[in-house]
Order: C-alpha cells, then sequence, then structure tokens
C-alpha cells in the first residue's frame, strides 16, 4: 500500500454506501447521506458507492466536502447515465451483476442509507454472504429507516440460525453509524 492509499487519519479503509438513486438535492435523504459521507470522511475513510445521484451523490459530495476520496463503481447496464461529479475514482463495470460483486469486495464495511429494491438487493446480498462466510467478517450497518423494519421482519418471520440476526446492526443516525463501524472495525469483526 502506498501512502497516497491512506488518508490523512490514517485509515485505508473503504467504506461502501449503498442507497438510492432517486433522492433528488435538498431531500432529506440526500442531505443525510451527505452528513454521513462528511462524517466517514472525517475519520479517514474512502467512500465506495454506486457513483451515480441521489443518496449516492449526497455521500460522495459530503466525502469530498470533508477532503475525502470517493469511488463511483458504475456499469454500463445504465449507458444513460453518467457518474456524479463528486466521484473521484470510476469503476465502469460491463453488468449489473459484476457491479454488485465490486462494490462489496471494495467495502471493509458496508452502510446502507434509505433505499429502495436495489438497496435491498444489496443488503439482501451483502448479509447473505456474511452469513455463508463467503466473505470475511465485515460491518453491515444499517440507518434506521425503513431498514429496522426488515430486521423486524427477519427475527419475527425468517428462518434463521442462531446469530445471522446479529449480522446487520441497525444505528439510529449518521453519527452513530460511523461510530459503529469504527467499533466494529477496530474490534476485528462485523
Amino acid at each position: 500500500m502506498t501512502t497516497s492509499d491512506r488518508s490523512s487519519n490514517g485509515h485505508s479503509e473503504v467504506i461502501c454506501v449503498f442507497g438510492s438513486s432517486q433522492a433528488p438535492e435538498g431531500s432529506v435523504a440526500y442531505e443525510e447521506a451527505r452528513l454521513t459521507g462528511s462524517l466517514l470522511a472525517r475519520e479517514g475513510y474512502r467512500v465506495c458507492c454506486g457513483g451515480y445521484g441521489g443518496t449516492m451523490e449526497g455521500v460522495c459530495r459530503g466525502a469530498k466536502e470533508a477532503g475525502g476520496a470517493t469511488i463511483g463503481v458504475t456499469t454500463a447496464w445504465f449507458s444513460q447515465l453518467s457518474p456524479n461529479r463528486w466521484v473521484d475514482e470510476e469503476i465502469r463495470t460491463d453488468t449489473y451483476v459484476e457491479r454488485l460483486c465490486a462494490l462489496i469486495d471494495k467495502g471493509a464495511a458496508y452502510l446502507a442509507l434509505q433505499g429502495g429494491v436495489g438497496t435491498l438487493t444489496e443488503i439482501s446480498l451483502v448479509w447473505s454472504l456474511l452469513q455463508t462466510r463467503s466473505v470475511p467478517p465485515r460491518p453491515l450497518v444499517l440507518l434506521h429507516n425503513p431498514w429496522q423494519g426488515l430486521i423486524d421482519l427477519a427475527g419475527e418471520s425468517f428462518i434463521l440460525r442462531t446469530g445471522e440476526l446479529d449480522l446487520a446492526h441497525v444505528a439510529s443516525t449518521p453519527q452513530d453509524a460511523v461510530r459503529l463501524i469504527s467499533a466494529l472495525l477496530r474490534a476485528g469483526h462485523a
């Protein structure tokens, strides 16, 4: 690892952030993503996301405004879209599935913001890969609404083995989410 791979706070970890492309600038979801990106950058993390608009733009913007670095994983499958202007490094994939794999491979930890079906897909895939130990233990943090409902539903309705529900952590604020990610990474496990 070169010196340029490390941030000013000594971290080199990439936090992969999942979220919606549909949240307009100025919306609650966008501004929450912007704050989250800023907090992650201030802690010295590099931010990785899908690279397009909405909360992906918000998290990249917040990270850049705080002096951080950003990575956008895009796909030719969305040929009509361009990466948002806050992306430093674009990783272009051919298919949506390759994009999912690249996002997961990049992350030392995962953080899900408010999103839709695509975000649910990302959460489900990461959770399943953690559950099957197909990836090393890594933090998976879900930022409150609507993901607390997902955890509640899983606990009430899914057939789960002991500990599977504990693979996903819910945080109530962006500050709590970043603190939780840092604590889990320091502890060396999810």
